[in-house]
């Protein structure tokens, strides 16, 4: 098997430290299509620390800085809809309508995550009690993480991290 998947870490492709493998199939056709490098704790402590590091410039970075990155990720979504769809029936064994759907389903999640700037205002009410004034602020939380379903591997991560990308996380 020519085709090793290896993990996104540190904006780079980075070699499994575990050791272990995992064959990936076709659930159409049952015949092996890659085989997967599996993540063992060295390799989720170098993607934390690296999300680390990326989240205290990206918290930072103003609403207007977000709401555009969120643009751009969705045109790439947009012009790779086939591609994304192909993906997700060869791994997952969706129809291609089916998976073409999950995209687009996951597609207007970010579309809305674009606007979410407008939501992070905050508030503040004066007088809410006797000499009392209330306000909220949206501030980052840092670091988040999702566990998401097998059977929507397209469009659930991309409800989760489309806004947390825009809240600043």
């Amino acid at each position: 098997m020519s085709t090793r998947l290896q993990h996104w870490i540190d904006g780079r492709l980075t070699p499994g430290t575990s050791g272990r493998t995992s064959p990936v199939f076709n659930p159409a056709t049952g015949q092996q299509t890659a085989e997967v490098e599996l993540a063992g704790a060295d390799d989720l402590k170098m993607a934390v620390a690296s999300a680390v590091t990326a989240s205290k410039a990206w918290r930072s970075a103003s609403l207007s800085k977000r709401a555009a990155v969120l643009f751009s990720f969705r045109e790439l979504l947009h012009a790779r809809t086939d591609e994304l769809a192909a993906i997700v029936t060869a791994e997952h064994g969706k129809v291609l309508s089916d998976a073409a759907g999950e995209i687009a389903r996951g597609l207007e999640n970010v579309e809305f995550a674009t606007g979410v700037p407008n939501l992070l205002k905050g508030g503040f009410s004066e007088q809410a009690a006797t000499g009392v004034d209330v306000y909220s602020i949206r501030q980052p939380l840092g670091v988040v993480a999702g566990i998401t379903p097998f059977n929507f591997p397209a469009m659930v991560p991309l409800w989760m991290c489309a806004n947390a990308i825009a809240a600043g996380n």
